[in-house]
């Protein structure tokens, strides 16, 4: 089978989970014997392109004409079974899926955002869940709040191209769902059921957990929309030291908040950023993992991670953390969500460190049935097989 992974890489100045994700795809699907034809551009070649390119960036989004050439040269040669699409923006724009659909190829998309609604793909804006854009020809709303890029004008343009590619989006011959959450959203957007599927990602199986640490972890990028300040809200309603340590890792905009906490509370300790061996050392110390984001992240790796560790999670029930956990079955859920409120996750904290020895397995075993590369890659093969064939 032929298939042609299509995404516009994030710049590499910028850490990005769906450039790394993509990569691991790439990397699990050449593994299953899929040939894989890399159809990528990155964000980071802006700056190098010559004048005459640089003029047509603007209109980008909406069509990119040297993209749609080069395309249908690489269809045209290879005649690929699918092409999967990851990040269109802003250099190969959705008119892939038109181009491929020329080509008579069928196209499956990850959707990895909110963007066919939301021009910042966040539904997140000035610190609060913003659905303002949800129902609207036009996303007004974004362009008033410079949601993308804080710029107006870019805003309109993403605005305009979001209405525009409605038709494009709609012919999509299936949508990969990363959580049910995002399946709901597709839903919403007029994606009938039987072009969704619920596939997340997968991450390598780290081997057998390590027995249970103590105390909890926070790791991840250090801004305010992953909650770290609502975490410290909730751990200061807690005498010192009742709750064993809580252990805090990553960079980022709030790493004052990190480290000042870390000063006032022996309880509390900061560990900076960490190397991949770092983080899986620091999720072996705990017991549990934290990821009480306060808007609807789509996919936060960091649950995952905790599940191959055997870590049961204490999460918001927000976005795609409720699948992860796998709270569509709570009898076998690996942790435990609240609301996004500061006394909700207070009195969440001593139930979950008690009971964190009894969920372990629970944690281990979702990622074992649900996040595995062979059982993840398997869903992804029959998709494309269901196209194909």
């Amino acid at each position: 089978m032929k298939v042609v992974v299509a995404h516009n890489r994030y710049r590499e100045a910028q850490p990005s989970g769906e450039n790394t994700m993509v990569d691991l795809e790439i990397a699990q699907l050449t593994g299953a014997g899929v040939e894989v034809l890399p159809f990528l551009r990155s964000s980071d070649e802006i700056p190098a392109m010559p004048k005459s390119a640089k003029v047509l960036l603007p209109i980008s989004p909406i069509y990119a004409p040297q993209a749609q050439q080069d395309l249908s040269r690489l269809i045209e040669t290879e005649r690929p079974d699918v092409l999967h699409l990851h990040n269109p923006y802003p250099l190969l724009s959705p008119w892939v899926v038109r181009t491929a659909h020329r080509h008579g190829v069928p196209v499956v998309q990850t959707v990895h955002n909110y963007r066919q609604v939301c021009s910042s793909g966040l539904y997140f804006r000035d610190g609060h869940i913003c659905h303002d854009c949800r129902g609207r020809a036009l996303g007004v709303p974004a362009i008033v709040h410079r949601c993308y890029r804080g710029s107006r004008a870019q805003s309109a343009l993403m605005a305009t191209t979001l209405a525009i590619h409605r038709p494009t989006w709609r012919s999509v011959d299936r949508f990969i769902a990363l959580t049910s959450a995002v399946a709901d959203h597709l839903r919403e957007y007029g994606i009938p059921d039987d072009r969704i599927v619920v596939k997340p990602n997968a991450i390598p199986d780290p081997g057998e957990p390590a027995p249970l640490g103590d105390g909890f972890l926070f790791f991840g990028r250090l801004s305010p929309e992953k909650g770290l300040d609502l975490l410290l809200q909730a751990w200061r309603q807690h005498p010192e030291g009742s709750l064993g340590p809580l252990r805090i890792a990553g960079d980022g905009e709030l790493r004052p908040l990190a480290e000042a906490a870390a000063r006032e509370r022996t309880d509390v300790e900061y560990l900076g950023p960490l190397d991949r061996a770092g983080v899986w050392a620091a999720v072996r110390a705990a017991a549990v993992v934290v990821a009480v984001p306060t808007w609807h992240d789509v996919l936060p790796t960091v649950v995952i991670e905790a599940l191959a560790a055997g870590r049961p999670v204490l999460g918001t029930a927000l976005g795609g953390v409720p699948y992860l956990i796998g709270m569509d079955h709570p009898p076998t859920a690996a942790g435990w969500v609240v609301p996004a409120e500061a006394t909700a996750l207070a009195a969440a904290l001593p139930t979950a460190r008690a009971a964190a020895p009894a969920l372990a397995p629970l944690a281990r075993a979702r990622y074992l049935a649900t996040f595995r590369p062979e059982v993840v890659t398997g869903q992804l093969l029959d998709t494309y097989r269901s196209l194909a064939g």
